[in-house]
């Protein structure tokens, strides 16, 4: 969650449970941007993969090389989970390095979006490991390498 969503609900002061690192493309990191956050998930290590983008925020780490070169060396550190933050062709070009997956299904069709994987065909198998459905018809549902 958004550094500024943790304030509105409060949880400011809670510990990250799951991640302590994002990575992120630059058209995913570019909304908060434009909305005038240069650091929406201050509460967790950042990195935006791009190879032209310029930010003095101290607290991006802007990946210009190989992003699953950067998540590899990332890996090898001790603490929590590095969380891809959208972006289908950076979720293509780390596929290797991505262990988990944790995909939201909503019974809504809107109509276009961003792929899932957008790259080159490249079955992959993962396992089913849980799934948790609500009310609302929203399905999280959890699957490992």
């Amino acid at each position: 969650m958004p550094t500024p969503a943790r304030a509105a609900f409060g949880l400011t002061d809670t510990p990250n449970r799951h991640f302590d690192t994002v990575i992120m493309g630059r058209g995913t990191y570019e909304p908060g941007l434009r909305a005038g956050m240069t650091s929406s998930y201050a509460h967790l290590e950042q990195y935006v993969v791009s190879t032209t983008l310029q930010t003095t925020d101290p607290g991006i780490n802007v990946v210009r090389e190989d992003p699953a070169d950067t998540v590899r060396k990332l890996k090898s550190h001790p603490g929590k989970d590095i969380w891809l933050a959208g972006g289908g062709k950076l979720a293509s070009a780390l596929l290797p390095e991505i262990d988990q997956l944790v995909i939201k299904r909503n019974p809504l069709v809107i109509g276009s979006g961003i792929p899932l994987f957008a790259g080159p065909f490249n079955p992959t198998t993962f396992l089913p490991v849980s799934t948790r459905s609500f009310d609302s018809g929203l399905r999280i549902e959890t699957y490992t390498r």
